[in-house]
């Protein structure tokens, strides 16, 4: 597409886009009154005004029906979680049965790599991403400890080459043939936190399949953001929060994939809960776990449920606008971001990919010694951007709530405090 930076060009996008409804039902934040522009959705997602009707019925059924509300809430508390499994499975292509919404991402992480971290004396390494998220190095590291590894050694970083921030996928590959004996585990974010780089995760888990490695993903910058179809990848497991993109609220429930192929391998060893139990015999408070035969037999505990209403309310939003016309839309819109950045002033660089095949909403802008005042200065003018140690400004265009005139404003803003 070819863009301009005028005002009028913004509006004409907007008017032609077929998802600016969805806007209206997000609570836009205001500064000094006016709507901010707000860029920060790989964040956090913005409330969806749904979620406060949602919870309020969870509060209203809690007090009028107390312990009843288990099995006579309107959305009845015992299952509540199990409503949520179509709406996730559909987001990162795969069978109800191999996903549920449950605990936070990093508990999650750290239940699937028990069962699917599992070193020998010849193969204990983890591939993982160049600069993750510090929450997976951290789980990463005390899971080599705890199984008895030096995380020093266990833990190899898909390192970029000199000046670049960024790793090609054959450069992946390579690393995965050349580890491949040493290789129990590749553990990569869909997309990285701080570049922005969204990995051929197909790519990455035909080489692991190929190599007998086991191969999981973190999602928290996937998942509504990216398509795609862990079940035909035949990835192993994958976790994800939902307060960025998914729009559900700091802190709010996380999410698993478990590849079904694993759900009755007797030899998997697991942290055990009792709403992992067996649904028919769970009540009977009996000794011996017995697994329920789909993810679900990896829960623990029993769901949160005015975290869950919350949940709802937003994949209810992304049912009804579909991944398929989001990703349309997302693309055009963070083109423009993109052309908007590049015409904004001197001292800025882009460094997550152009290829659009290789990134979502969020695109990072390095900055010079004057980031922080650049980034500062756009909060003061209403634009909402996120900051990251030394000198990245990361923005995501969410296709949900954001629109062009947002991104045209951006620029503005941006050529006032870079230029």
């Amino acid at each position: 597409m070819n863009y301009e930076a005028s005002l009028d060009f913004a509006r004409s996008l907007d008017d032609q886009d077929p998802l600016r409804n969805f806007r209206n039902r997000f609570h836009i934040p205001k500064k000094d009154g006016n709507e901010v522009a707000y860029f920060c959705g790989n964040s956090l997602g913005l409330q969806p005004k749904e979620a406060s009707a949602r919870i309020n019925q969870e509060l209203k059924d809690w007090a009028e029906l107390g312990v009843d509300g288990h099995f006579d809430a309107k959305t009845p508390w015992y299952s509540y979680h199990e409503m949520l499994s179509a709406p996730l499975a559909t987001l990162v292509g795969a069978k109800t049965t191999e996903v549920v919404a449950m605990n936070t991402l990093t508990v999650n992480l750290h239940l699937l790599l028990t069962s699917f971290y599992n070193p020998t004396p010849d193969k204990y390494k983890i591939l993982t991403e160049f600069n993750p998220f510090p929450s997976d190095w951290f789980a990463l590291e005390s899971q080599a400890k705890i199984k008895g590894y030096d995380s020093k050694t266990a833990l190899v970083e898909m390192m970029p080459e000199d000046g670049e921030y960024t790793v090609s996928t054959d450069a992946i590959l390579s690393k995965i043939e050349e580890l491949k004996d040493e290789l129990a585990l590749i553990m990569f974010g869909g997309v990285n936190y701080y570049t922005g780089q969204c990995y051929d995760m197909q790519a990455i888990a035909a080489a692991a399949r190929a190599n007998n490695i086991t191969v999981g993903f973190d999602l928290a910058h996937g998942i509504g953001n990216v398509k795609m179809n862990l079940h035909d990848w035949d990835v192993d497991f994958a976790v994800w929060c939902s307060y960025k993109y998914l729009n559900s609220f700091s802190g709010g429930v996380g999410g698993v994939f478990i590849n079904e192929k694993h759900f009755e391998n007797p030899q998997i060893v697991r942290m055990e809960g009792w709403w992992g139990h067996n649904k028919e015999s769970r009540f009977k408070m009996e000794k011996g776990f017995d697994p329920i035969p789909t993810s679900e037999g990896w829960q623990l505990s029993n769901a949160p449920v005015f975290s869950m209403a919350a949940h709802k309310a937003a994949l209810d939003i992304f049912e009804e606008a579909g991944m398929e016309a989001l990703c349309e839309k997302r693309d055009k819109l963070t083109g423009y971001l993109e052309f908007v950045i590049l015409n904004a002033g001197q001292g800025l660089e882009i460094i997550t990919p152009s290829d659009i095949d290789q990134r979502g909403c969020q695109l990072s802008i390095l900055t010079g010694e004057n980031g922080k005042a650049i980034h500062d200065g756009l909060g003061k003018a209403g634009v909402v951007t996120d900051w990251r140690h030394p000198n990245v400004i990361r923005a995501a265009p969410v296709p949900l709530y954001n629109s062009y005139e947002d991104v045209y404003r951006f620029g503005e803003v941006l050529r006032e405090f870079s230029g």
